[in-house]
């Protein structure tokens, strides 16, 4: 009997408590209502025969939805579209009471598919597979963010992933861009043959005033000079030559040629 007690008592020890993991927040349910007060992370002490401690997660969480979003000119863009997203702790009993519990993905996916149907419509459906795709995603952030934020939801981003265009447009698109990266290269190739030709221009530039700065200073007395250093090393060689000269300008007969 003494056991029974024993065990009864560890039985209803145990039930009445529970643990609030990290990444989530709890709220305390006592005959129906709901406590304004959330308790965080830790061991939690209840009468579970009147009262409930209801769990909710407030890191971030990721829902993935997929959906055809409209275009300015009335294409449909298949799309994979990931919402990150992240209840805010204090509005948990909030939440609770007019969402409810695990309810949190039908309101949201609902407010982004409006929202999305909203913003894409404005622009072109190329718009989605370009740079421009970073605009729209944060254009439907904020307009889910002023839906959600006051219901106790951050939406952190929303994410186009897996973007498929029309058949014929893609086609067209991919044209446009091998067009756009042909330009390029011919560009980059005129640009260089443009710095080559000014290049060769500077050089061109460089000889004739060297050539014109060596002229200017070739004088009479200098060409002497060098006429007589010509005639010096012609005599330190050891080889036998005829120099013809007037005087001036020295002329090497190699006795060896025939």
């Amino acid at each position: 009997m003494k056991h029974s007690i024993i065990f009864i008592a560890c039985c209803i020890l145990i039930s009445s408590c529970t643990v609030v993991r990290q990444g989530e927040v709890g709220v305390k349910r006592k005959l129906g209502k709901l406590s304004p007060q959330i308790k965080e992370p830790g061991v939690i002490a209840y009468n579970p025969f009147v009262s409930k401690v209801i769990k909710m997660p407030i890191r971030t969480m990721n829902m993935e939805i997929n959906a055809n979003l409209p275009s300015k000119e009335g294409l449909n863009v298949v799309a994979t579209i990931s919402i990150l997203y992240r209840m805010q702790g204090a509005k948990a009993p909030f939440i609770i009471e007019t969402i409810g519990v695990g309810n949190e993905v039908n309101v949201i996916s609902s407010v982004f598919r409006s929202s999305a149907a909203d913003v894409c419509s404005r622009f072109f459906a190329k718009d989605m597979h370009s740079a421009q795709r970073a605009g729209i995603e944060k254009e439907i952030t904020e307009q889910m963010s002023r839906i959600l934020l006051p219901r106790g939801f951050e939406i952190e981003a929303v994410l186009l992933k897996n973007i498929q265009l029309p058949a014929g447009l893609a086609r067209a698109v991919e044209e446009k861009l091998e067009a756009e990266q042909q330009a390029q290269r011919m560009e980059f190739l005129l640009d260089r043959e443009k710095r080559e030709a000014q290049r060769k221009i500077i050089e061109a530039e460089g000889i004739r005033d060297s050539q014109k700065i060596i002229s200017e200073g070739l004088t009479k007395a200098i060409i002497e000079w060098q006429t007589i250093e010509a005639f010096r090393e012609l005599a330190k060689s050891p080889n036998a030559k005829m120099i013809v000269t007037d005087g001036k300008t020295p002329l090497l007969i190699n006795p060896n040629d025939k």
